[in-house]
């Protein structure tokens, strides 16, 4: 919230409706360089911003910080009771069960055995297989076999040219 404050200072505030608490919300230091400053538009009856801050997070944004500001309303009555203490408090209001000690612990004996697929394992020998699924793209048209580094011709190796 002080955040926001802080962010709201530099704001321009247009009242469109003070009667359906409308308004627009200019920025007047853009947040990013490079880019001109944005408008957003601010419902607090719908409890709306362009920003699309206030309505996702239930907290008012610095454009509705700045709103409030302009016709002296209060801010904090739009934070959502979720952020408030009360109700943090009343999620840990419930009593947890005290745990057993561990040897008391009542354990089922299993009626199956449990059997590695030795065909998954890993093969420690040898060059690593490639888990990459190839497709159309990885397929080559065939060449007409090797090359000569020399010449260029095929049938025969750089080794075995008759040049």
């Amino acid at each position: 919230m002080v955040a926001n404050r802080r962010m709201a200072r530099s704001m321009n505030v247009e009242i469109y409706s003070r009667r359906l608490e409308t308004f627009r919300v200019t920025e007047t230091i853009g947040r990013r360089p490079g880019l001109p400053p944005r408008s957003y538009r601010v419902d607090l009856r719908n409890r709306q911003c362009d920003c699309r801050r206030f309505q996702t997070l239930h907290y008012p944004c610095a454009h509705v910080v700045a709103a409030c500001a302009k016709v002296n309303l209060n801010v904090e009555q739009f934070v959502d009771d979720v952020y408030t203490l009360n109700r943090t408090l009343r999620v840990w209001e419930n009593e947890f069960p005290v745990l057993p000690d561990l040897s008391t612990w009542e354990v089922p004996p299993t009626t199956f055995e449990l059997v590695p697929d030795r065909g998954l394992r890993q093969n420690l020998r040898g060059r690593s297989q490639s888990t990459r699924i190839r497709n159309e793209m990885d397929i080559r048209e065939k060449s007409e076999g090797t090359r000569c580094g020399l010449c260029r011709l095929a049938g025969h190796n750089r080794s075995k040219c008759p040049q």
